[in-house]
């Protein structure tokens, strides 16, 4: 059991947090004012397997016992915390993992602070509560920037991009998976299944990745910003917020590309979407997965009246929040265990969507549509679903370049128009895409 000494104290400093995180290897989290980088390992936890969730728990909750820590902030997300990020599929070969940051700064609001971390039976040097710096900011890296291409078939997350793969021969076999499943929901082997697509591309080993988290943090205001063990992104769909025993969630689910050159075809957009029983259908889906998991671990669970559009710059979406009462003492790592996956990021009924994902998308999903976050040693933390998302991979020894594996898709219902969600997909990418452009 390793034992963890973490000291956090208030910082007058407001540094600019993109500029201390690690160019290569960055540990952040981040929209607005809310928002935490990481700067190098105290601790790397690996879990896999359909009991990752409960593992990653149990084990975080002997290690946040076993810790000393030292905190008189005592907010969310102060004293000892982890960032994460878990696997969509039991089956996946990816790893899951718990990653505690040397040095954290974050600032929530007004409020900003330091964490140093060190491991009490290792050589170095317990942290000193007088002795609290903040890291260097690291100077601007270069950045070359990627396009994307069709990864091979069969491939899994994070392996480089076959670029002789024609890109139309990738989108038939997503028109032609999405209407294998269309079928099986005719035939009524399920009610709805979530299909996605992968583009892949490659970049410098030494290029900097604060570049496209800049760009997302940026331009989606409304997403959370994140970055945890080459996992990058900015999703607009919190799985579960876990604080001082309030519980929050947001579903989304139902989707239209936006029309910004067009303030009126915009706004058609934006009314098709709250008007189309299909899509509301599929929000029902989504939403009903979400309360159904909650209700055992929550009391007063409540929920928007009607689903209401939430507005990014790439899409509109049907959106509902909801808001509960935390019942016995859960951590949030066991509420994202209950809830994952959602009808969102899979399908109804769940099993039997996830099947037909695993024998219709012709690739591993990794961490895409798995969930990433942070948790502290009360066990309180934000899960947000990993969308609009890349996979990062490890520099290649012989040409020095890595992988970057991008996601996207949507839910499958029986009288859904196979074009349609295909370009709902080059919506759901385009955040990934502009971000890594040169």
């Amino acid at each position: 059991m390793p034992r963890l000494r973490a000291i956090t104290r208030t910082l007058a400093a407001t540094p600019d947090l993109l500029s201390l995180a690690d160019p290569r290897h960055p540990l952040l989290w981040y929209r607005g004012d809310r928002a935490c980088v990481g700067v190098g390992e105290a601790l790397r936890l690996t879990f896999s397997g359909p009991a990752r969730f409960a593992e990653a728990a149990e084990r975080w909750r002997e290690i946040a016992a076993a810790a000393e820590i030292d905190d008189p902030v005592r907010m969310p997300g102060t004293g000892l915390v982890a960032l994460g990020s878990f696997t969509f599929a039991n089956r996946s070969a990816a790893e899951s993992v718990l990653v505690v940051p040397r040095t954290l700064v974050a600032r929530h609001r007004d409020r900003w602070w330091i964490t140093e971390v060190a491991v009490l039976s290792s050589d170095d040097p317990p942290p000193s509560p007088d002795a609290l710096e903040l890291p260097a900011p690291q100077p601007p890296g270069s950045w070359a920037g990627t396009a994307f291409a069709a990864p091979r078939a069969g491939s899994r997350a994070g392996e480089p991009v076959d670029r002789t793969a024609p890109d139309s021969a990738a989108v038939d076999a997503y028109l032609s998976g999405v209407r294998q499943a269309m079928h099986r929901i005719s035939q009524g082997d399920a009610e709805k299944i979530v299909l996605a697509r992968q583009v892949s591309g490659g970049i410098a080993a030494d290029d900097d990745l604060r570049v496209p988290l800049r760009r997302l943090a940026e331009r989606y205001l409304d997403c959370w910003t994140f970055a945890v063990d080459g996992m990058l992104g900015a999703s607009p769909e919190t799985l579960i917020r876990s604080t001082g025993g309030a519980v929050s969630a947001r579903v989304l689910a139902g989707t239209r590309g936006r029309h910004p050159e067009s303030a009126g075809r915009d706004a058609q957009a934006r009314d098709e979407l709250l008007t189309s029983a299909k899509e509301q259908h599929e929000h029902a889906f989504a939403v009903q997965s979400v309360v159904t998991a909650l209700s055992p671990h929550v009391r007063e669970l409540r929920t928007s009246e009607e689903p209401f559009t939430l507005r990014l710059p790439n899409v509109w979406h049907l959106a509902t929040d909801l808001g509960a009462c935390l019942g016995e003492r859960s951590s949030s790592l066991e509420l994202v265990g209950a809830l994952h996956p959602t009808a969102a990021v899979a399908g109804t009924p769940t099993a039997a969507a996830v099947d037909a994902i695993a024998e219709l998308e012709p690739f591993d999903r990794g961490r895409y549509a798995g969930a990433v976050g942070w948790i502290d040693a009360a066990g309180d933390g934000e899960w947000v679903i990993a969308l609009r998302c890349a996979q990062v991979g490890a520099a290649d020894p012989e040409t020095g370049e890595r992988s970057v594996v991008a996601s996207a898709g949507g839910g499958i219902m029986a009288d859904s128009d196979p074009e349609h969600e295909l370009g709902e997909t080059v919506s759901k990418l385009r955040p990934i895409t502009e971000a890594f452009a040169e």
